[in-house]
């Protein structure tokens, strides 16, 4: 009888083991990449259907209406709070094709907390370096708090320098996955 314990060097309870670890982290971005694309076209179907891509003060009302709505059909989760969260991600990234190559990479709690930054470079400077340096949502709010892109733009590098480091950065991670 084969020992279980020792194949190839590695226990079969291992290889096992690492196989579920990787399915469930795969299975994990898959749905997180799904919600983000349904708050995306939620946002961008109320920016384009009611508010006409314009902040209307009749729109408040829909949203309030709409959150009760869906609370009341899907539960929890669709707070007021929570639909303008999606209205502001849809005004944020207008363009879907960049909400798909981000929504594998960042979570949509990464994103939520992203989309409130009102500078754009300093928006893409997070984006960016969630994505190469795999931060955490935690990890993340504490640089946005301990002002990273800002020590860092004032100490090394003007704003220009660190357009082109993103632009660099983004390149070489294109590269690296092969598109």
């Amino acid at each position: 009888m084969t020992d279980l314990n020792k194949t190839s060097g590695r226990s079969l309870f291992e290889d096992i083991r690492l196989l579920i670890e990787q399915s469930r982290a795969n299975i994990a971005i898959s749905v997180n990449a799904e919600i983000t694309m349904v708050y995306w076209k939620i946002g961008q179907r109320i920016k384009t259907e009611v508010l006409n891509n314009k902040r209307a003060g009749y729109g408040e009302e829909i949203i309030i209406n709409l959150s009760t709505n869906l609370t009341s059909h899907y539960g929890k989760g669709w707070s007021d709070k929570q639909i303008r969260h999606c209205l502001r991600f849809a005004e944020i990234f207008p363009d879907e094709k960049i909400v798909y190559a981000v929504r594998r990479q960042l979570s949509w709690t990464h994103l939520r907390n992203i989309i409130y930054i009102e500078d754009e470079l300093k928006r893409m400077f997070y984006i960016e370096m969630c994505k190469i340096e795999k931060w955490s949502t935690r990890i993340l709010q504490e640089r946005i708090n301990s002002m990273l892109y800002e020590r860092t733009a004032i100490s090394k590098k003007p704003e220009e320098t660190i357009r082109k480091e993103l632009e660099l950065r983004a390149n070489a991670s294109k590269l690296t996955r092969g598109w």
